[in-house]
């Protein structure tokens, strides 16, 4: 079971999905504190308004342009990119260099039974038998046992 799941973690398209959507996240929450500390501030000065002051930068009396909480967003960002790198990725890609080299062995070979399907696969390739074609199978053994006729 823990070889199976192994082997889940270890496709790439698992591992970048779920880097993807980390960085995704922390992203989000970029966008969303320099919405919140500059643009609407922002929208706020041009239209007029005003609101109440929490602190920050304050060109006009309530309107707050929240830098502080923008770089603490862009910090914690730098940090998870950092972290899902040195933890996650660097160590994955360390794996496969491994893997094709040949100093880790490759996945097992695959069962008696995978193997067998595709030597049958193959054998009615082989001879052109579709599903459904046992009579032309059974025609074509019958055609073999029969003695060869003189002319």
């Amino acid at each position: 079971m823990l070889k199976g799941f192994r082997d889940f973690i270890m496709r790439g398209n698992v591992v970048d999905l779920a880097v993807g959507i980390v960085i995704g996240a922390a992203f989000t929450a970029v966008v969303t504190k320099f919405t919140d500390g500059f643009l609407k501030p922002l929208i706020q000065l041009i239209g007029g308004g005003t609101g109440v002051s929490a602190g920050g930068w304050s060109p006009r009396k309530g309107v707050v342009f929240d830098y502080a909480s923008f770089i603490n967003a862009l910090i914690t960002f730098a940090l998870t990119a950092a972290v899902l790198y040195f933890l996650v990725v660097f160590p994955l890609n360390k794996l496969a260099e491994r893997r094709a080299r040949g100093e880790e062995p490759p996945p097992s070979a695959p069962s008696e039974e995978i193997v067998l399907l595709t030597q049958i696969r193959d054998a009615l390739v082989a001879n052109r038998a579709g599903p459904g074609a046992v009579s032309d199978v059974n025609a074509q053994s019958q055609r073999d046992q029969e003695p060869p006729q003189h002319r």
